[in-house]
Protein backbone atom coordinates (compact mmCIF):
# COMPACT_ATOMS: atom_id res chain seq x y z
CA UNK A 1 0.00 0.00 0.00
CA UNK A 2 1.46 3.38 -0.99
CA UNK A 3 1.69 6.18 1.55
CA UNK A 4 1.88 9.15 -0.80
CA UNK A 5 -0.20 10.31 -3.75
CA UNK A 6 1.22 12.62 -6.43
CA UNK A 7 -0.24 16.12 -6.65
CA UNK A 8 -3.13 16.26 -9.09
CA UNK A 9 -6.06 18.44 -9.98
CA UNK A 10 -9.06 17.85 -7.75
CA UNK A 11 -12.66 18.30 -8.80
CA UNK A 12 -14.35 21.32 -7.23
CA UNK A 13 -18.03 21.36 -6.21
CA UNK A 14 -19.46 24.89 -6.55
CA UNK A 15 -22.49 25.51 -4.36
CA UNK A 16 -22.52 21.94 -3.02
CA UNK A 17 -24.98 21.29 -0.24
CA UNK A 18 -23.87 19.26 2.74
CA UNK A 19 -26.90 17.08 1.96
CA UNK A 20 -24.79 15.60 -0.85
CA UNK A 21 -22.56 13.69 1.54
CA UNK A 22 -24.50 13.47 4.79
CA UNK A 23 -25.51 10.06 6.08
CA UNK A 24 -29.32 9.75 5.81
CA UNK A 25 -29.77 9.55 9.58
CA UNK A 26 -27.62 12.67 10.05
CA UNK A 27 -29.23 14.49 7.14
CA UNK A 28 -32.79 13.94 8.33
CA UNK A 29 -31.99 15.42 11.74
CA UNK A 30 -30.21 18.41 10.23
CA UNK A 31 -32.95 19.13 7.69
CA UNK A 32 -35.55 18.96 10.47
CA UNK A 33 -33.57 21.33 12.70
CA UNK A 34 -32.86 23.75 9.86
CA UNK A 35 -36.57 23.91 9.10
CA UNK A 36 -37.29 25.30 12.58
CA UNK A 37 -37.30 29.06 12.24
CA UNK A 38 -34.86 30.68 14.62
CA UNK A 39 -33.48 27.38 15.92
CA UNK A 40 -29.91 28.23 14.93
CA UNK A 41 -30.22 31.58 16.68
CA UNK A 42 -31.47 29.94 19.87
CA UNK A 43 -28.64 27.41 19.84
CA UNK A 44 -26.07 30.11 19.29
CA UNK A 45 -27.47 32.05 22.22
CA UNK A 46 -27.36 28.94 24.36
CA UNK A 47 -23.79 28.24 23.25
CA UNK A 48 -22.94 31.54 24.89
CA UNK A 49 -23.25 29.68 28.18
CA UNK A 50 -19.96 28.03 27.28
CA UNK A 51 -18.37 31.29 26.13
CA UNK A 52 -17.05 30.56 22.67
CA UNK A 53 -14.85 33.65 22.93
CA UNK A 54 -13.14 32.20 26.00
CA UNK A 55 -12.47 28.96 24.12
CA UNK A 56 -10.95 30.87 21.23
CA UNK A 57 -8.75 32.91 23.56
CA UNK A 58 -7.65 29.72 25.31
CA UNK A 59 -6.44 28.22 22.04
CA UNK A 60 -4.97 31.53 20.89
CA UNK A 61 -2.91 31.71 24.07
CA UNK A 62 -2.00 28.06 24.52
CA UNK A 63 -1.60 26.53 21.05
CA UNK A 64 -0.15 27.41 17.64
CA UNK A 65 -2.39 29.18 15.14
CA UNK A 66 -1.88 27.87 11.61
CA UNK A 67 -1.07 30.46 8.95
CA UNK A 68 1.36 31.52 6.24
CA UNK A 69 4.29 31.38 8.67
CA UNK A 70 3.21 28.53 10.98
CA UNK A 71 2.29 25.03 9.77
CA UNK A 72 2.02 26.44 6.26
CA UNK A 73 1.22 22.98 4.88
CA UNK A 74 -1.91 22.66 7.07
CA UNK A 75 -2.85 26.22 6.12
CA UNK A 76 -2.84 25.23 2.43
CA UNK A 77 -4.85 22.09 3.18
CA UNK A 78 -7.69 23.91 4.91
CA UNK A 79 -7.84 26.51 2.14
CA UNK A 80 -7.92 23.76 -0.50
CA UNK A 81 -10.70 21.88 1.33
CA UNK A 82 -12.78 25.04 1.65
CA UNK A 83 -12.22 25.82 -2.04
CA UNK A 84 -13.25 22.34 -3.18
CA UNK A 85 -16.31 22.15 -0.88
CA UNK A 86 -17.10 25.82 -1.55
CA UNK A 87 -17.12 26.88 2.10
CA UNK A 88 -17.21 30.69 1.91
CA UNK A 89 -15.12 31.48 4.99
CA UNK A 90 -11.89 29.62 5.71
CA UNK A 91 -11.87 28.62 9.40
CA UNK A 92 -8.90 29.19 11.67
CA UNK A 93 -6.85 26.10 12.55
CA UNK A 94 -4.94 25.61 15.80
CA UNK A 95 -2.32 22.95 16.52
CA UNK A 96 -2.36 21.65 20.09
CA UNK A 97 0.42 19.72 21.76
CA UNK A 98 -1.19 16.41 22.72
CA UNK A 99 -0.21 12.80 22.03
CA UNK A 100 -3.85 11.84 21.45
CA UNK A 101 -4.48 11.53 17.68
CA UNK A 102 -7.54 13.72 17.47
CA UNK A 103 -9.01 16.72 15.67
CA UNK A 104 -12.23 18.65 16.20
CA UNK A 105 -14.33 21.55 14.95
CA UNK A 106 -15.49 23.97 17.64
CA UNK A 107 -17.60 27.10 17.81
CA UNK A 108 -20.83 28.30 16.26
CA UNK A 109 -20.51 31.93 15.15
CA UNK A 110 -16.97 31.48 13.83
CA UNK A 111 -16.17 27.76 13.89
CA UNK A 112 -12.51 26.80 14.06
CA UNK A 113 -10.51 23.58 13.86
CA UNK A 114 -8.14 22.13 16.45
CA UNK A 115 -5.73 19.37 15.47
CA UNK A 116 -3.48 17.56 17.95
CA UNK A 117 0.21 16.98 17.30
CA UNK A 118 -0.39 13.28 17.89
CA UNK A 119 -2.47 13.18 14.72
CA UNK A 120 0.04 15.23 12.72
CA UNK A 121 2.81 12.85 13.75
CA UNK A 122 0.69 9.83 12.86
CA UNK A 123 -0.44 10.77 9.34
CA UNK A 124 1.16 11.62 6.01
CA UNK A 125 0.13 14.65 3.97
CA UNK A 126 -2.74 13.05 2.04
CA UNK A 127 -4.12 11.49 5.22
CA UNK A 128 -3.94 14.89 6.94
CA UNK A 129 -5.75 16.39 3.96
CA UNK A 130 -8.54 13.89 4.53
CA UNK A 131 -8.73 14.79 8.25
CA UNK A 132 -8.74 18.55 7.62
CA UNK A 133 -11.50 18.14 5.04
CA UNK A 134 -13.41 15.91 7.48
CA UNK A 135 -13.46 18.83 9.94
CA UNK A 136 -14.44 21.28 7.19
CA UNK A 137 -17.33 18.91 6.46
CA UNK A 138 -18.44 19.22 10.09
CA UNK A 139 -18.46 23.01 9.70
CA UNK A 140 -20.30 22.96 6.36
CA UNK A 141 -22.97 20.67 7.83
CA UNK A 142 -23.37 22.87 10.89
CA UNK A 143 -22.53 20.06 13.28
CA UNK A 144 -20.58 22.45 15.49
CA UNK A 145 -23.77 24.44 16.10
CA UNK A 146 -26.03 21.49 16.75
CA UNK A 147 -23.56 19.66 18.96
CA UNK A 148 -24.04 22.52 21.40
CA UNK A 149 -27.20 20.70 22.48
CA UNK A 150 -25.14 17.82 23.78
CA UNK A 151 -22.78 20.07 25.70
CA UNK A 152 -25.75 21.75 27.35
CA UNK A 153 -27.34 18.41 28.18
CA UNK A 154 -24.10 17.02 29.55
CA UNK A 155 -23.86 20.04 31.82
CA UNK A 156 -27.49 19.63 32.87
CA UNK A 157 -26.93 15.93 33.49
CA UNK A 158 -24.13 16.63 35.94
CA UNK A 159 -26.23 19.25 37.72
CA UNK A 160 -29.27 16.97 37.93
CA UNK A 161 -27.37 13.86 39.01
CA UNK A 162 -28.76 14.16 42.52
CA UNK A 163 -32.35 13.85 41.28
CA UNK A 164 -33.79 10.31 41.19
CA UNK A 165 -35.15 10.56 37.63
CA UNK A 166 -33.84 13.86 36.24
CA UNK A 167 -30.50 12.46 35.14
CA UNK A 168 -32.12 9.40 33.54
CA UNK A 169 -34.12 11.58 31.16
CA UNK A 170 -31.05 13.58 30.20
CA UNK A 171 -29.04 10.36 29.77
CA UNK A 172 -31.66 8.92 27.40
CA UNK A 173 -31.49 12.03 25.22
CA UNK A 174 -27.68 11.97 25.23
CA UNK A 175 -27.70 8.34 24.05
CA UNK A 176 -29.84 9.42 21.10
CA UNK A 177 -27.58 12.37 20.37
CA UNK A 178 -24.48 10.18 20.42
CA UNK A 179 -26.08 7.90 17.85
CA UNK A 180 -26.63 11.00 15.71
CA UNK A 181 -23.02 12.10 16.23
CA UNK A 182 -21.72 8.71 15.15
CA UNK A 183 -23.62 9.13 11.90
CA UNK A 184 -22.33 12.71 11.63
CA UNK A 185 -18.80 11.29 11.75
CA UNK A 186 -19.63 9.05 8.78
CA UNK A 187 -20.97 12.14 6.98
CA UNK A 188 -17.74 14.03 7.56
CA UNK A 189 -15.66 11.06 6.44
CA UNK A 190 -17.47 11.38 3.13
CA UNK A 191 -16.71 15.11 3.02
CA UNK A 192 -13.06 14.25 3.65
CA UNK A 193 -13.07 11.88 0.69
CA UNK A 194 -14.79 14.44 -1.54
CA UNK A 195 -12.18 17.09 -0.80
CA UNK A 196 -9.13 14.80 -0.80
CA UNK A 197 -10.39 12.49 -3.57
CA UNK A 198 -7.99 9.80 -2.38
CA UNK A 199 -9.76 6.70 -1.09
CA UNK A 200 -6.51 4.98 -0.13
CA UNK A 201 -5.57 7.92 2.10
CA UNK A 202 -8.97 7.78 3.82
CA UNK A 203 -8.53 4.06 4.44
CA UNK A 204 -4.98 4.46 5.68
CA UNK A 205 -6.19 7.05 8.17
CA UNK A 206 -8.61 4.56 9.70
CA UNK A 207 -5.98 1.84 9.81
CA UNK A 208 -3.48 4.14 11.53
CA UNK A 209 -6.11 5.27 14.05
CA UNK A 210 -6.63 1.62 14.89
CA UNK A 211 -3.09 0.25 14.69
CA UNK A 212 -0.52 3.05 14.44
CA UNK A 213 2.05 3.83 11.78
CA UNK A 214 3.24 0.33 10.87
CA UNK A 215 1.26 0.08 7.63
CA UNK A 216 3.73 -2.51 6.32
CA UNK A 217 2.34 -4.81 9.01
CA UNK A 218 -1.27 -4.22 7.93
CA UNK A 219 -3.46 -5.10 4.97
CA UNK A 220 -6.47 -3.14 3.74
CA UNK A 221 -8.11 -6.37 2.59
CA UNK A 222 -7.58 -8.00 5.98
CA UNK A 223 -8.83 -4.87 7.74
CA UNK A 224 -12.01 -4.94 5.66
CA UNK A 225 -12.43 -8.62 6.46
CA UNK A 226 -12.00 -7.70 10.11
CA UNK A 227 -14.93 -5.30 9.73
CA UNK A 228 -17.06 -8.09 8.29
CA UNK A 229 -16.05 -10.39 11.13
CA UNK A 230 -16.91 -7.74 13.71
CA UNK A 231 -20.32 -7.27 12.08
CA UNK A 232 -21.09 -10.98 12.20
CA UNK A 233 -19.23 -11.84 15.40
CA UNK A 234 -20.61 -14.35 17.86
CA UNK A 235 -24.14 -14.94 19.00
CA UNK A 236 -26.95 -12.73 20.28
CA UNK A 237 -25.03 -12.12 23.50
CA UNK A 238 -22.03 -10.78 21.56
CA UNK A 239 -24.31 -8.56 19.53
CA UNK A 240 -25.76 -7.09 22.71
CA UNK A 241 -22.27 -6.51 24.08
CA UNK A 242 -21.28 -4.68 20.89
CA UNK A 243 -24.37 -2.51 21.23
CA UNK A 244 -23.58 -1.69 24.86
CA UNK A 245 -19.92 -0.99 24.07
CA UNK A 246 -20.95 1.48 21.38
CA UNK A 247 -23.47 3.44 23.46
CA UNK A 248 -20.96 5.75 25.19
CA UNK A 249 -18.89 6.29 22.03
CA UNK A 250 -19.15 9.53 20.05
CA UNK A 251 -17.30 7.99 17.08
CA UNK A 252 -17.85 4.69 15.30
CA UNK A 253 -14.98 2.24 15.62
CA UNK A 254 -12.21 2.76 13.06
CA UNK A 255 -12.78 -0.65 11.50
CA UNK A 256 -16.42 0.22 10.80
CA UNK A 257 -15.55 3.69 9.48
CA UNK A 258 -13.14 1.96 7.08
CA UNK A 259 -15.92 -0.33 5.85
CA UNK A 260 -18.43 2.51 5.56
CA UNK A 261 -16.20 4.82 3.51
CA UNK A 262 -15.25 1.90 1.25
CA UNK A 263 -18.93 1.08 0.76
CA UNK A 264 -19.87 4.70 0.00
CA UNK A 265 -16.96 5.17 -2.41
CA UNK A 266 -18.02 2.14 -4.44
CA UNK A 267 -21.78 2.58 -4.14
CA UNK A 268 -22.21 5.04 -7.03
CA UNK A 269 -23.03 8.17 -5.02
CA UNK A 270 -19.41 9.33 -4.81
CA UNK A 271 -18.95 9.00 -8.56
CA UNK A 272 -22.17 10.92 -9.26
CA UNK A 273 -20.98 13.82 -7.10
CA UNK A 274 -17.59 13.83 -8.85
CA UNK A 275 -19.49 14.03 -12.15
CA UNK A 276 -21.32 17.16 -10.92
CA UNK A 277 -24.63 15.53 -9.97
CA UNK A 278 -25.26 16.78 -6.42
CA UNK A 279 -27.79 18.90 -4.48
CA UNK A 280 -27.07 22.62 -4.27
CA UNK A 281 -26.98 24.78 -1.16
CA UNK A 282 -29.47 27.21 -2.70
CA UNK A 283 -32.10 24.45 -2.56
CA UNK A 284 -31.59 23.57 1.12
CA UNK A 285 -34.65 25.56 2.14
CA UNK A 286 -36.92 23.40 0.00
CA UNK A 287 -35.60 20.08 1.33
CA UNK A 288 -38.45 17.91 2.59
CA UNK A 289 -38.26 16.84 6.22
CA UNK A 290 -40.67 13.98 5.53
CA UNK A 291 -38.59 12.69 2.63
CA UNK A 292 -35.39 12.83 4.66
CA UNK A 293 -36.98 10.97 7.58
CA UNK A 294 -38.11 8.30 5.14
CA UNK A 295 -34.59 8.13 3.71
CA UNK A 296 -33.18 7.73 7.22
CA UNK A 297 -35.64 4.94 7.99
CA UNK A 298 -34.77 3.26 4.70
CA UNK A 299 -31.06 3.52 5.50
CA UNK A 300 -31.50 1.88 8.89
CA UNK A 301 -33.73 -0.79 7.39
CA UNK A 302 -31.19 -1.60 4.68
CA UNK A 303 -28.40 -1.65 7.25
CA UNK A 304 -30.37 -4.07 9.41
CA UNK A 305 -31.15 -6.27 6.41
CA UNK A 306 -27.51 -6.41 5.31
CA UNK A 307 -25.92 -7.01 8.70
CA UNK A 308 -24.95 -10.48 9.82
CA UNK A 309 -25.12 -9.49 13.49
CA UNK A 310 -27.34 -12.07 15.23
CA UNK A 311 -28.47 -9.56 17.86
CA UNK A 312 -29.69 -7.13 15.19
CA UNK A 313 -31.40 -10.06 13.51
CA UNK A 314 -33.33 -10.86 16.68
CA UNK A 315 -34.25 -7.21 17.19
CA UNK A 316 -35.34 -7.01 13.56
CA UNK A 317 -37.52 -10.10 13.98
CA UNK A 318 -39.16 -8.64 17.07
CA UNK A 319 -39.68 -5.31 15.31
CA UNK A 320 -41.17 -7.03 12.25
CA UNK A 321 -43.52 -9.06 14.47
CA UNK A 322 -44.57 -5.92 16.34
CA UNK A 323 -45.14 -4.08 13.07
CA UNK A 324 -47.25 -6.97 11.73
CA UNK A 325 -49.31 -7.04 14.91
CA UNK A 326 -49.79 -3.29 14.79
CA UNK A 327 -50.74 -3.49 11.14
CA UNK A 328 -53.34 -6.14 11.89
CA UNK A 329 -54.74 -4.03 14.71
CA UNK A 330 -55.06 -0.99 12.46
CA UNK A 331 -56.61 -3.12 9.72
CA UNK A 332 -59.25 -4.41 12.13
CA UNK A 333 -59.86 -0.92 13.40
CA UNK A 334 -60.14 0.38 9.85
CA UNK A 335 -62.57 -2.37 8.84
CA UNK A 336 -64.72 -1.69 11.88
CA UNK A 337 -64.75 2.02 11.11
CA UNK A 338 -65.60 1.45 7.45
CA UNK A 339 -68.36 -1.06 8.15
CA UNK A 340 -69.80 0.77 11.13
CA UNK A 341 -70.93 -0.85 14.39
CA UNK A 342 -72.55 -4.25 14.08
CA UNK A 343 -75.86 -4.87 15.82
CA UNK A 344 -77.06 -8.35 16.72
CA UNK A 345 -80.72 -9.07 17.42
CA UNK A 346 -82.14 -12.08 19.23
Amino acid sequence: MTTNTPDRARTRFPGISSRAYEHPADRSALVALRSLTGFDTVLRKMSGLFNERAFRLMFLGGTVRVGENQFHNLHDMVRDACYILDLPEVPEVYVRQSPEPNAMALGSDRPFIVINTGLIDLLDDEELRFVIAHEVGHILSGHAVYQTMMQILLSLGSRLAWLPLGNLGIAAIIIGLKEWFRKAELSSDRAGLLAGQDLDAAKRTMMKLAGGTRLQEMSSEAFLEQAREYDAAGDVRDGLLKFLNLLPQTHPYAVMRFAEIDKWAHGGEYERILAGDYPRRDDDGSASVTDEIRNAAKSYRESWEQTADPFIGKVRDVADAAASAAGGLFDRFGNRRDNGPTNSSN
